[in-house]
């Protein structure tokens, strides 16, 4: 190890972990379904309508089989299984991952004759903490089987005074601390919407949605990643995910 004399070139371009998030039927599946290389954990069914890279997983055991048959490819291939997997959506797996969160706190002293089903039942709000906890680990879990873990959310309104004003502002929709904890790790977050016939991913921070981005190539852009030509079966669509993953 040596002391630097000089700036390193950045080593990272596209984002590890990106959050993408926004209203319902906004195009976040369609997007994601069209993104190489990308497996979808679908816990909403969202995947039926669209040809997709897809795995349905309807609650904690499943999402465990998931994590063991994605640890068998690994070990066999000594290669991550995918370049990209997405946990579609946010909020559902908070909900799927509560069996996770109760076996973390029956491993605590004070947790373990717990007997019910809801840690949110605990006095003081104890229980968030494992519901927290349990979060973070499948983020770290499923991150070390691709180059980028994506989470696709919903969007959560909340008022907040800005310059003596009371505004709605626009966020991912988890739980109180949860979504703050889960917003800092991210690499990038992008709110999805849609102008006439595209599909735009903005990652502009301030006004009225919490979006930002570490990698600069991203940082305070709105970014087409889907165009429309026509209507119904006669519709064209071109993607452009190569703007937001330079290693596409």
């Amino acid at each position: 190890m040596e002391l630097p004399t000089s700036k390193r070139s950045p080593i990272v371009e596209d984002p590890k972990f990106l959050i993408l998030f926004g209203k319902q039927k906004s195009g976040k599946t369609t997007i994601l379904a069209n993104l190489k290389d990308c497996l979808i954990l679908d816990f909403e069914q969202g995947t039926h309508f669209v040809e997709a890279l897809t795995i349905e997983v309807n609650n904690f055991d499943e999402l465990a089989k998931v994590k063991q048959l994605l640890d068998i490819k690994m070990k066999e291939t000594g290669e991550k299984p995918y370049k990209r997997i997405a946990l579609d959506t946010a909020t559902t797996l908070e909900e799927l991952l509560m069996p996770y969160a109760i076996k973390l706190y029956k491993e605590t002293p004070m947790g373990k004759s717990f007997k019910g089903d809801n840690l949110r039942k605990l006095p003081n709000g104890a229980g968030y903490l494992y519901e927290r906890e349990a979060y973070k680990k499948i983020i770290d879990t499923f991150s070390k089987y691709c180059d980028t873990l994506i989470l696709a959310g919903h969007v959560s309104d909340k008022m907040v005074e800005k310059d003596g004003k009371e505004v709605w502002e626009m966020e991912i929709d988890l739980t109180g601390k949860l979504k703050r904890i889960i917003g800092a790790k991210a690499d990038a977050i992008g709110y999805v919407y849609r102008q006439k016939n595209n599909t735009i991913v903005s990652f502009k921070g301030g006004e009225d949605a919490i979006a930002e981005s570490r990698p600069r190539h991203l940082s305070g852009k709105d970014i087409v990643v889907a165009e429309s030509e026509g209507e119904g079966e006669d519709m064209n669509i071109k993607f452009h995910w190569d703007k937001i993953f330079k290693n596409l």
